[in-house]
């Protein structure tokens, strides 16, 4: 019987094996991983995600879930805006990278649910959130088609999908970014959270996921409607956009 492969990085592996080792990396960068955000992106990725509440269109009262939502940036900032008459659930497959974000969110006087998920099989009703977003979770996850699709499930009609991700930089930058991506991004990896590999795992992850196109075609496929995305520095992220109809 052949064997369903998948990409861990550059490397191939077996399918039920990527969702393991996704899980050791992130259980090994949890502890720094806002540290290293804000060193790898040079605090960019803060704008990135303001965008993203922005374009949102969350209310008060609004229904948001937060997939791959870690340790828990635009749950916060979902949670100021819906107010006490909504709603935000903090979700993620790594215990890690919730237990995290929970302590984030209780720090901050917020009592959000949270919930330790697989977003290929989420634990929600359809057609209940007003929207869902993943920032930088769906490059990871062995199945997008299907996670894709378990996000359009749960929305309700006329609620949006906000996917927030690495994409392909603007082709004059591809030269200064790699040097950057597989030389400097690992070293700090290195110094900062003494785990090398997985920064370099994080650099390839981001050369294997769909470009700004593909990744559009892919949410229409998953039934979403109306499909667009915005370039955010360069190419280097693009935040894509979908309704459920």
């Amino acid at each position: 019987m052949t064997q369903n492969t998948t990409h861990f990085g550059f490397e191939t592996v077996a399918e039920e094996l990527k969702q393991k080792k996704v899980a050791e990396v992130f259980s090994s960068v949890a502890q720094k991983y806002d540290v290293m955000n804000d060193l790898m992106s040079f605090g960019l990725h803060r704008i990135w995600k303001a965008f993203t509440i922005q374009i949102s269109g969350v209310r008060a009262g609004d229904r948001v879930l937060d997939v791959a939502g870690g340790t828990a940036d635009l749950s916060l900032a979902f949670a100021r805006k819906v107010g006490e008459r909504g709603q935000v659930w903090l979700t993620d497959i790594n215990h890690a990278m919730l237990s995290r974000g929970r302590d984030r969110v209780t720090d901050k006087g917020y009592a959000l649910p949270v919930a330790q998920c697989n977003a290929e099989k989420l634990p929600f009703p359809d057609d209940w959130f007003d929207c869902v977003t993943v920032a930088f979770g769906l490059r990871n996850m062995t199945h997008k088609d299907v996670a894709l699709a378990e996000m359009r499930r749960v929305l309700r009609p006329g609620g949006r999908l906000l996917v927030l991700e690495f994409s392909k930089v603007w082709k004059p930058l591809a030269p200064a970014y790699d040097l950057y991506s597989f030389k400097l991004l690992p070293w700090m990896g290195e110094k900062v959270a003494n785990d090398a590999d997985s920064y370099r795992y994080l650099a390839e992850s981001i050369r294997m996921h769909p470009g700004q196109e593909e990744l559009k075609g892919m949410m229409e496929q998953a039934g979403l409607a109306r499909v667009d995305y915005f370039n955010l520095s360069a190419g280097v992220v693009a935040l894509h956009r979908g309704y459920k109809l």
